[in-house]
Parts: C-alpha cells; sequence; structure tokens
C-alpha cells in the first residue's frame, strides 16, 4: 500500500490547521474525530478530502479542520468529543468505528455529526431509521460487522478442512455482542466450531494469537473492531509468526501482508463522509439526509502470504477476488 508522509508537526492527538485558515475564524471548522492514528490513516484522509472538494470545500482555503486521534484507545474518545464541542466546531466527522460516533453523539444534540461506523445505526441508536435519522446524526454505514457470516464462508471455500476457526474481537467495542452473535451463529450454519477470543489491546492480542496456537485452529477471523486497525502490522506480524490464515475485514490489512480481506472499501466510504460534511456546511440537516449505505464491497488476497502459508488458490476461488497483491 501506497503511503504517503503525513503533515508535519503531528502530534499525539492533534493535528493542526493552516496558518492561513487560522487567521480566517471566518471559514468554517471541521472537527475530525477518529479512534486511529495519523500515519495508517493518511489516505482515508486524502479521501475524505477529496469528498469535500467535490462539495465545493478545500481544505485550508473554504474551510479548516481539526483533527482528534485516539490512536487507539477508545476511552479517550469520550474526552476527545468534549473538546471539539468546546472549539464550536461546524460540524463533526466520527470515523474509525461506531465508539468515536456514540461519543460525538453523547457530546453534543446541536453540532451536526457526520458518523462512519459499522454495523445497524438503527439498533445503536445513531438514528431513528436510515432515510429520515430524525437528529442530529447522518453518516456511511459500512456494513463490516454484518459481513462476518460471509468471511466464514470464504474461510471453508479456502480451507475446506477448518472445522475450528478462531473469532478475535475487542469486547469493549460497542458492536462486539453483534459481532459473536453472527459468528456464532454463521459457524453453526457452516459445522464450524468457532473460538471466541477478546482481546483490547497489545498485550491481548498477543496472548490471544499464543492461545490459538495452542487450541490448533485451522484460521482466524479478526473482527472488525478497533483497535485492531490501528495494531493491523502486529496482527498480521502474528498471524504470520503462528502460520494461522487471517481473514480482516478491510484490504489496509492485506496491503500490510494479511492472507486475505471482504470488506467495505475504506476510501469511499471516508470520500462520502467528506461530501455529507460539504453538504451539512451549506446548510443540509443531518435529520433529513439519509444514511448512505457501502456498496463497493471487495475481496482482496495476498499470493506471497498465501505461498507462505503453502496454500494453493483454485482458479474458481481467485474468479472471486476484486484485487490481487502479488
Amino acid at each position: 500500500m501506497r503511503r504517503r508522509e503525513f503533515i508535519s508537526g503531528v502530534g499525539a492527538t492533534v493535528l493542526t490547521w493552516p496558518l492561513a485558515a487560522r487567521a480566517q475564524r471566518s471559514i468554517p471548522f471541521i472537527g475530525f474525530l477518529n479512534s486511529g492514528l495519523p500515519n495508517e490513516r493518511s489516505h482515508l484522509i486524502d479521501a475524505f478530502r477529496a469528498g469535500l472538494k467535490e462539495a465545493g470545500y478545500i481544505d485550508g482555503k473554504d474551510v479548516a479542520i481539526e483533527y482528534r486521534w485516539a490512536e487507539g484507545h477508545l476511552e479517550r474518545l469520550p474526552g476527545l468529543a468534549k473538546e471539539l464541542v468546546s472549539r464550536k466546531v461546524a460540524v463533526i466527522v466520527a470515523s474509525g468505528g461506531n465508539a468515536p460516533a456514540l461519543s460525538a453523539q453523547a457530546s453534543t444534540s446541536e453540532i451536526p455529526i457526520v458518523f462512519t461506523g459499522g454495523g445497524d445505526p438503527v439498533k445503536l441508536g445513531l438514528v431513528k431509521s436510515l432515510s429520515r435519522p430524525g437528529a442530529n446524526l447522518t453518516g456511511v454505514a459500512n456494513i463490516a460487522t454484518a459481513l462476518t457470516a460471509k468471511r466464514l464462508q470464504i474461510l471453508r471455500e479456502l480451507l475446506p478442512r477448518s472445522h475450528e476457526v478462531a473469532f478475535l474481537v475487542n469486547p469493549d467495542a460497542p458492536e462486539a455482542k453483534a459481532l459473536i452473535t453472527e459468528a456464532e451463529t454463521a459457524a453453526q450454519a457452516k459445522d464450524t466450531k468457532i473460538n471466541v477470543l477478546l482481546a483490547r489491546n497489545e498485550n491481548e492480542i498477543e496472548a490471544a494469537f499464543a492461545t490459538m496456537k495452542k487450541q490448533h485452529v485451522s484460521a482466524v477471523i479478526i473482527g472488525a473492531t478497533q483497535p485492531y486497525n490501528t495494531r493491523r502490522e502486529q496482527i498480521v506480524a502474528l498471524a504470520e509468526r503462528h502460520s494461522i490464515p487471517a481473514s480482516y475485514a478491510f484490504r489496509e490489512f492485506v496491503a500490510a501482508g494479511g492472507l486475505m480481506s471482504y470488506g467495505p472499501h475504506l476510501a469511499e466510504i471516508y470520500r462520502q463522509a467528506g461530501v455529507y460534511a460539504g453538504r451539512i456546511l451549506k446548510g443540509a440537516k443531518p435529520a433529513e439526509m439519509p444514511v448512505v449505505q457501502a456498496t463497493k464491497i471487495e475481496m482482496v488476497v495476498n499470493l506471497n502470504t498465501a505461498k507462505k502459508l503453502g496454500l494453493s488458490l483454485s482458479r474458481d476461488f481467485l474468479s472471486q477476488v476484486d484485487e490481487v497483491i502479488q
């Protein structure tokens, strides 16, 4: 994956805005709340800015952005959201899972919020309905949490003898319960034993992989929860070290050396969030803006990683793949 050097002067949780923008307090400010790290989201920020540009706003010229990064620590999100509210930003973009959206929602009922979370935003209480959200929130539902069953199906096609699979999830993530339920239901339908392992941080992730090795699981499905995106290099390295085939929710893991992914295209989701943020700045009301559901779902496979694992990918299997990384 091509990585671009991010804006110089990046702090632990805040990216400063251009000097010219700071001098022009008359231009609107967007608060950008994210559960991850700036250096592993630079391509997504590019996509977000592209969406803003489509809506008629250029960062540093027509609008300024204040960033807050939780760096994989979900417990920091409420405080960061309150900081953005105190800055009186015109709109908050809450991205990187459902936790940022819920934190932003708890912090303000007046400032418009655009979210990019997974799962069902109605069940999570973010909106009243997808067609008419009804309050100060709208956004893009990335549906990654609804694809666990399909990911298990793909794993079984690749590894037909894989009757015991691990499922790694962060129990503190808002979508954790729904993910576990879907994984267990899908496993039962596929006559597969699912071993649910819980991991919140770096140490627990490492311990979980050691447990997988002891359990002799055939493969692992990495749940679509933070802090896993932020820890993707660690997770990919552990899967390689223990020779465990792993399925991920996003292509970024495969670009980092992971075996395969099936899920929404994150850059497109962030671009749409930029478009929505721009529309709100022009006067659109979140309550009347339908929640967009991600439609670009992709399957990505890393052939080099497959070879290291001794896996042979059939033509039928490869015919389903949208992108092959060598």
